[in-house]
């Protein structure tokens, strides 16, 4: 059996979880998340912790993957997940609109982010971007979404990156 869905998932305190014959409900202080469960995978709980079986070895590599995702919503529903967004580039900010996200990315008109039900997005500066979640596949696709309305160019290095990315930058041509 996988080495990852052998490992059990460490509950948290505050943390409570519904197993029921096709999902699977995670819910603590942050909010509830659930994912669907697939035919042939057991989830156990006792006391503390979690542990998965399968039922067959062609379910194996599914219970590691199913594990992982357990984790990472008891996590979620926790503690929380953030990603942080720098915009790099003269004139590149980034405000809030009540909910909204408002991006002036050197485009002849700003660009308005509505964050999706379960996201905060916070602009601490103006040159800052925050996105929380208790979701981390969500919370990714969000920031994913905001840098890619202007990714970071590898010339100047101008763009919305991640706060831990570092920019290649390639040398400019030469006459």
């Amino acid at each position: 059996m996988s080495r990852v869905a052998k490992k059990p998932v460490a509950l948290v305190k505050g943390v409570e979880i519904n197993v029921q014959p096709e999902i699977v409900s995670v819910k603590g202080p942050k909010g509830t998340l659930s994912i669907a469960k697939p035919a042939g995978i057991e989830v156990k709980v006792d006391g503390d912790s979690m542990q998965l079986s399968a039922a067959d070895a062609g379910l194996v590599p599914l219970t590691g993957t199913l594990r992982a995702i357990l984790a990472n919503m008891v996590h979620g529903v926790s503690t929380g997940f953030e990603r942080k967004l720098e915009l790099v580039g003269v004139g590149y900010r980034a405000t809030m609109q009540g909910k909204d996200l408002s991006l002036a990315l050197g485009y002849s008109h700003p660009i308005l982010y509505a964050a999706p039900d379960g996201i905060t997005i916070n602009a601490p500066t103006q040159t800052e971007i925050v996105v929380t979640g208790a979701d981390k596949q969500l919370v990714g696709e969000v920031a994913a979404k905001i840098r890619g309305y202007r990714p970071p160019e590898p010339y100047k290095g101008k763009g919305v990156k991640y706060s831990d990315e570092t920019i290649i930058r390639k040398e400019a041509k030469k006459a």
